[in-house]
């Protein structure tokens, strides 16, 4: 994991530089607090994935070329066969698979999205736009701006992720969703 928030580290690095703006200047124009942008690119801590999609959006990149250093290059369609979709951990409790690396221009970022049950601490993230979620395997709680709710096997939920939102594995065991972010 560790590794891996490094090398996302120094792709945000490489893009402000390749910008030539200054630090401050990317915080600002993606909404993103200085002191969190700067430990983004440091390298040291966990960087969410709303904040990529952030950053992403505002330079017109892809999502993916942040998180894997892969510019996507199909345009008809993309097969992921099961369990090989480009992955990353966040963090040791959270693991994100993408389903649509490999798409390029697309309107959603499909992720299978793995969550240890180990983790008793709701990390909460905002995003524009809207997110899907459909539990393929386990329970979790997802906390809505406050409103908690229980999500089981087959469960689903569509909502403004705009919305302070995270989730944890319940029953101390593993869960496992799909996340599509629009």
């Amino acid at each position: 994991m560790d590794e891996q928030i490094k090398q996302i580290a120094e792709r945000l690095r490489g893009l402000r530089e390749a910008l030539q703006l200054p630090l401050e200047d990317v915080a600002d124009e993606c909404g993103i607090p200085v002191e969190q942008y700067r430990d983004a690119e440091s390298g040291k801590v966990d960087i969410s994935v709303s904040m990529l999609q952030k950053i992403a959006h505002n330079y017109h990149i892809s999502l993916d070329e942040l998180m894997f250093g892969e510019e996507p290059k199909m345009t008809s369609y993309f097969v992921t066969r099961a369990g090989k979709g480009v992955s990353i951990e966040r963090t040791k409790a959270y693991k994100y698979q993408s389903l649509a690396s490999g798409f390029r221009g697309r309107i959603a970022d499909p992720f299978i999205v793995t969550v240890e049950p180990n983790n008793n601490t709701m990390f909460y993230n905002t995003h524009d736009g809207q997110e899907f979620n459909l539990v393929i395997k386990g329970s979790m709680q997802l906390c809505i701006n406050g409103k908690e709710l229980t999500l089981n096997e087959g469960d689903s939920i569509y909502f403004d992720s705009k919305q302070p939102h995270g989730m944890k594995a319940l029953n101390g065991e593993q869960v496992q969703f799909l996340a599509v972010i629009l």
